[in-house]
């Protein structure tokens, strides 16, 4: 600390040197200079297009699905083009739904025991809600979907083409009871 005091001392500075302030000749330096420590955790960045927009609660908005649970649908785009089926689960987080019998994956199933053996099994993967469209099965054609009031003030679901309506409540009963026998099957075994 005197051998830098003796060197600053050395110096030929003026007493106005460093913008007009005064300097003295026995300054205190600190001995160990700290720099503030910087997180060194790695932030991946969204890009625009990957962000989803939330709400003040932090959740992501979710969008509206012109889809149903038990409705009748038909792809429109993808490896499984021109095929009909029944959706059996939605996935709204993401806009995505489940169809039976239809585009299915193989999923290798390790053995859980010596007596089970590893197999190989077929699931049902789920699909975008866009690239499907409702499917009238009297008529053999595809729609979009619209709203309507009925005369008794009910607000149902139809296909713009053929007028028919889809939520009635003879499909909701059917899709219900077959929930229920999902659940007690799910639950004997």
């Amino acid at each position: 600390m005197a051998a830098l005091q003796s060197s600053f001392t050395s110096l030929n500075l003026g007493t106005t040197s460093f913008l007009g302030q005064r300097v003295s000749p026995s300054l205190h330096l600190p001995l160990q200079v700290r720099l503030p420590e910087q997180p060194s955790s790695i932030v991946a960045k969204l890009k625009r297009w990957e962000r989803k927009e939330c709400k003040p609660n932090s959740l992501p908005v979710l969008q509206k699905m012109h889809v149903k649970l038990g409705d009748t649908v038909k792809v429109i785009s993808g490896k499984d083009k021109g095929k009909v089926g029944e959706v059996s689960r939605i996935i709204t987080h993401n806009s995505s739904i489940v169809i039976k019998d239809i585009n299915l994956k193989t999923k290798h199933v390790k053995s859980k025991g010596e007596d089970e053996p590893g197999q190989i099994i077929k699931i049902e993967a789920p699909i975008h809600s866009s690239n499907v469209m409702l499917y009238s099965k009297e008529k053999d054609v595809v729609s979009r979907v619209g709203h309507k009031t009925l005369d008794d003030g009910k607000r149902v679901r139809y296909l713009i083409k053929t007028g028919e309506i889809i939520d009635s409540a003879e499909n909701w009963k059917r899709v219900a009871k077959e929930k229920e026998k999902a659940t007690e099957l799910a639950t004997a075994s």
